[in-house]
């Protein structure tokens, strides 16, 4: 069955399975227009216009001359060229038009203007033209988040070329491995210097965007729809990452599809960049500067402290951020209605949202503070899929599929789902990725024919578990593969983690196939809110006996990998007898608290590290601390002790005596 609504959501998926075969790299897609849309007209015209000074335009490769686009409604248009995302719908033919003169990107103390930007954009493509860069070429661009980066990715873009995001936080071996397996043609570092692999050429950025002799005018390569854009790597089950291959038109429908959603509107819109470069969500941001908005870039500090964000949010004046749940959680209790510009747009996804953190947008959404959309798409899809408002309180959904695709939700007989029913969501159209790359047979098993489509259209197979709602909205069920066995029976965990979340008070769930203290497998829920006993009563109610796990873990907040969503390689997979507790009467006087402050830690380290005991020389991280339990803390003793103890803080003092050494520093400032 096909549904084509304007709403969409997140729910975090990848691909679920990952197949060892590479060889050859995957084929371009040409599916040339987005899933109804009206009878398409060309309307091509060759629309040059002479430059008038720095960051001026030359000509607009395939401009199209149509009423919607003179108007500046690129998003409405119906031509061949829009409904492709090439024509005015490109993603740099919107970027000549931004006025010269606003704010194009905000990274600290620096900004750029369009006007800079686009000069800058145009030098850096002409260096890397010079280099040996066009269509099909791929640039690795291993910088930090920066207005850098954002010139990057437009320099490369206008010389033709795709771009491979290469985060410098991620580790050396993982850098390399990224570097040699796309066949990345160059690297772009902030040095030159430091090159993340052996044999590939590396240049500086400094050098790249210089300002040119003679000067050099905005005029972007020419490329179509199916002309590689970016590609992003995305994990794989047998543990080798696999690049995500995506064309010029599906990025750039993203961008017009965001706009029909609603997600985008107005003028000159304040968006931050807080994801990781190497994380797909990021595309969804940095293309907001290309239809003439602001982007206001988020430094790692300010993006892992909630208390940062919310500031920055105020200070900076955003509109517009795209978070994950996880972070949304307890950012949402800092946005105030006098703050900064409302409502706030947020846009939620990266993984599913639970009930509890639903209520509490809905709510948000309907005081005014925020508009909440929930957004969800796979990485091979071009990041966002489907988008649903949270405007109202009850089951989360993830909305209803964007224009530019559409949907397929198959049962294991591959016939399609009826309302109410749940299957398997499959999904097609233009924005449909190329492939992997370098991995003909894992594109073959996972990028399959589109039975509903024209010739050669393919769909793509998600592996997550969908349930049709009223109005072609679907609720996320979880992931098709999330299965074990366990004495004999098959058990799919997303299921009994989804029976755990509409539990009395749970935020998150997590259920692992674990092993207890005698060493016999057993099943193992994570949650995150919720009493053991009542939970095992809940469940008991409502699956069947082999399904109720034999331990609950109860966590203040579950770890998240470095793009926000849920570690499951963190959760904890065997079953130990508590610790006692220690005699504190006959401990050695080094061992014992020593004041409010250590004894407030010692407290909180307790109850969210589930240790028995707390000294004061234990390390947090050495006793399973992690970031969001670090914000945990923080937000504790900012409520006990009114003292805006930073997030860094623990990370710079992990040993308990430390930690409220710096505490009690902060307390007599304070007082002072």
């Amino acid at each position: 069955m096909t549904a084509v609504l304007p709403e969409r959501t997140t729910a975090g998926s990848a691909p679920a399975t990952d197949a060892d075969a590479d060889a050859g790299s995957a084929p371009a897609t040409g599916s040339a227009a987005a899933a109804g849309s009206a009878p398409a007209v060309d309307c091509r015209a060759a629309a040059a216009t002479a430059p008038a000074g720095p960051g001026g335009t030359t000509g607009r490769p395939d401009a199209c001359d149509c009423a919607a686009c003179a108007a500046g409604a690129p998003d409405a248009c119906t031509c061949t060229a829009c409904a492709a995302g090439t024509g005015a719908a490109d993603l740099l033919a919107r970027l000549a038009a931004a006025p010269g003169a606003r704010t194009a990107v905000v990274a600290g103390d620096r900004s750029l203007t369009f006007d800079e930007l686009r000069t800058e954009a145009a030098a850096t493509a002409a260096r890397l033209t010079a280099l040996g860069a066009g269509p099909e070429s791929v640039v690795a661009l291993c910088l930090p988040r920066g207005a850098g980066l954002v010139t990057a990715i437009l320099g490369t873009l206008a010389a033709g070329a795709a771009y491979l995001p290469v985060d410098p936080a991620l580790p050396a071996e993982r850098r390399r491995y990224l570097v040699e397996d796309s066949g990345a043609d160059l690297v772009v570092t902030a040095d030159g210097a430091t090159a993340p692999a052996d044999g590939v050429r590396t240049v500086a950025l400094a050098e790249l965007t210089a300002p040119a002799q003679p000067w050099a005018a905005f005029a972007p390569v020419p490329v179509t729809a199916g002309t590689l854009a970016y590609v992003i790597y995305t994990s794989g089950s047998t543990g080798r990452p696999k690049g995500v291959e995506i064309g010029r038109g599906a990025a750039s429908l993203l961008l017009r599809e965001l706009e029909q959603a609603g997600a985008a509107t107005g003028e000159a819109r304040r968006v931050g960049w807080n994801a990781s470069p190497s994380f797909d969500a990021s595309v969804q941001q940095w293309i907001r500067v290309c239809r003439g908005d602001t982007l206001v870039m988020i430094d790692e500090e300010t993006r892992r402290d909630p208390a940062l964000l919310a500031a920055l949010v105020d200070e900076q004046a955003l509109t517009d951020l795209d978070i994950t749940p996880s972070h949304a959680d307890p950012l949402l209790d800092l946005i105030t209605a006098g703050g900064g510009p409302r409502p706030l747009t947020l846009l939620v996804g990266g993984e599913a949202i639970s009930p509890s953190l639903w209520d509490r947008l809905a709510a948000a959404h309907r005081s005014g503070l925020l508009r909440a959309l929930n957004v969800y798409g796979p990485t091979e899809c071009t990041v966002d899929a489907t988008a649903g408002w949270i405007d109202e309180p009850g089951e989360p959904h993830i909305g209803a599929v964007l224009p530019g695709l559409r949907m397929r939700l198959l049962d294991e007989n591959l016939a399609p789902a009826g309302p109410g029913e749940s299957g398997e969501l499959y999904l097609a159209g233009p924005r449909v990725g190329r492939g992997y790359r370098g991995r003909p047979a894992l594109t073959a098993e996972r990028f399959v024919p589109d039975p509903a489509g024209p010739a050669g259209a393919r769909m793509y197979r998600t592996g997550d578990r969908c349930r049709l709602l009223p109005g072609g909205r679907l609720a996320y069920l979880g992931r098709a593969d999330g299965q074990v066995k366990l004495r004999g029976h098959r058990i799919e965990l997303p299921e009994i983690e989804a029976a755990l979340l509409r539990a009395d008070g749970v935020r998150e769930a997590a259920v692992v196939l674990g092993e207890d203290a005698s060493g016999t497998a057993c099943l193992i829920a994570h949650h995150r809110g919720g009493d053991a006993e009542a939970l095992r009563a809940a469940l008991t109610e409502t699956l069947p006996a082999y399904m109720v796990p034999s331990a609950f873990v109860a966590a203040e907040r579950f770890a998240t990998t470095p793009s926000g969503k849920l570690d499951r390689s963190a959760l904890a997979t065997l079953v130990t007898a508590p610790e006692p507790a220690r005699d504190t009467a006959q401990a050695p006087a080094a061992d014992a608290l020593n004041g409010p402050a250590e004894e407030l830690i010692a407290r909180v380290w307790t109850q969210v590290l589930g240790a028995a005991s707390i000294g004061p020389d234990d390390n947090f991280f050495k006793l399973g601390g992690h970031s969001l339990l670090a914000i945990k803390l923080v937000s504790r003793v900012r409520a006990e002790l009114s003292v805006s103890l930073p997030v860094k803080a623990v990370y710079a003092n992990p040993r308990l005596r430390d930690l409220a050494a710096r505490i009690e520093e902060l307390t007599a400032a304070q007082d002072a």
